[in-house]
């Protein structure tokens, strides 16, 4: 059992909270929880020093791309959900299944390529 808070800090910026079920809790860069949680936690390290120069389109792709290697499938849009907090003010938001099908055709074309 683990709860992730994500937020904008006004020091720092963007944030990832780990909380674990003693009460602490870690920042991280990039983190996963649940079943393939080990798997995943080494696919970000290795990315880990890049993370903060990444772009949000970068960004999502990582995650996108973490999750499919992980899982050890391709997905469609309307297979898998993005949220992102983006920007000072700290917005949350869904990407739709259109943004999402440009991320997964985008991660294609560099997977083609």
């Amino acid at each position: 059992c683990v709860l992730m808070i994500v937020g904008v800090d006004e020091e720092s910026g963007p944030t990832v909270l780990k909380v674990d079920p003693a009460g602490h809790y870690l920042p991280f860069k990039g983190t996963a929880s649940g079943a393939k949680e080990q798997e995943a936690t080494n696919f970000l390290e290795k990315r880990v020093e890049r993370i903060e120069s990444y772009t949000f389109e970068e960004t999502v792709r990582t995650a996108i791309v973490c999750l499919g290697s992980v899982l050890g499938s391709d997905f469609r849009g309307n297979e898998i959900e993005v949220a992102c907090v983006q920007g000072k003010e700290g917005r949350f938001r869904c990407l739709t299944e259109e943004e999402i099908e440009e991320h997964l055709n985008a991660i294609a074309d560099d997977a083609d390529a």
